[in-house]
């Protein structure tokens, strides 16, 4: 896969050569992520752990040789003490490029959790246009074609690869079995299993695709309950953490400085209180997008 990752500073191609120094320390890393060859195929990439984890060990030497040397030099020019420059620019640096290492290394798991959301997200829709498709007397063929060329993003994408393996003089029943196991999602594989069982025994693909349809709702509509059973404590957390705690706590400490004589910096403290509100709604609203059930 040659698509440019936004964390890696140069193409993929290129970070690759650039990296091969890195390899041996490249497999002594990949040895404490053992998912990371599964994670590494599912999300498209073709590269092995070794290679990957010594991309990542590449970032972490641009960035912290990037970083640090540019701090030093702003540093230096606006006449700082030689020990501050140190203390300030090599920390800096080594943590925006351990940052990068560690992002790095989990991006694959992150892009098949996405793909996963993306297929999921549109399976349902796909099942009821595959049904209209074979329930009008549209060969299964033709009826893959047509999801290929539609608009259901990745899902579209995956049964294009079905597609392109039964051009290439496969059977229908092979594609879909390659399909089933190479991709992330339970879901997604359970509907295929079912459709090459059926294939297999002789069934009605009509009546097996009806079945998943509603199953398929049925579990959607389980999932978006749990959501919603979900948001209660989150609500209760928001109002405690955003509207009383803030304002008990100005209220009290107030109180307080009052009784015992001390003066505090009411700013300052109000600065604090917004910093904290807003990076608390912020993790709150990724935890709610986070435990969206992939349909709605």
């Amino acid at each position: 896969m040659k698509k440019r990752i936004p964390i890696v500073p140069i193409p993929m191609d290129k970070a690759a050569k650039a990296s091969k120094r890195f390899l041996s320390l490249g497999e002594s890393i990949s040895h404490f992520f053992p998912g990371l060859h599964f994670e590494l195929d599912q999300a498209g990439f073709d590269f092995d752990p070794r290679e990957w984890c010594a991309i990542a060990v590449f970032c972490f030497v641009f960035y912290i040789s990037m970083i640090t040397g540019v701090l030093f030099v702003i540093m230096v020019a606006a006449k700082a003490e030689i020990l501050t420059v140190i203390t300030i620019s090599l920390p800096a640096g080594a943590i925006v490029g351990f940052v990068s290492l560690i992002y790095l290394i989990f991006y694959p798991k992150l892009q098949v959790s996405r793909k996963i959301k993306d297929v999921e997200k549109n399976l349902p829709t796909t099942l009821h246009h595959l049904l209209i498709e074979i329930r009008s007397g549209v060969p299964l063929y033709n009826s893959l074609v047509s999801i290929a060329q539609s608009k259901y993003g990745a899902l579209s994408s995956e049964i294009k690869k079905a597609v392109n393996e039964i051009n290439t003089g496969k059977s229908e029943i092979a594609a879909l079995e390659i399909l089933a196991r190479e991709n992330p999602s339970l879901y997604f594989r359970r509907v295929m299993w079912q459709i090459v069982n059926s294939l297999k025994s002789g069934a009605d693909i009509g009546d097996t695709i009806k079945m998943l349809v509603e199953s398929l709702q049925e579990d959607q509509r389980i999932s978006i309950k749990k959501y919603g059973s979900a948001l209660n404590p989150m609500a209760l957390m928001y109002m405690l953490f955003a509207v009383i705690f803030p304002t008990l706590g100005i209220t009290f400490l107030l109180v307080i400085s009052s009784f015992i004589g001390m003066a505090f910096d009411l700013q300052f403290m109000l600065m604090g209180i917004l910093a904290f509100l807003l990076i608390f709604q912020f993790m709150l609203i990724g935890m709610i997008k986070s435990k969206r059930p992939a349909g709605i």
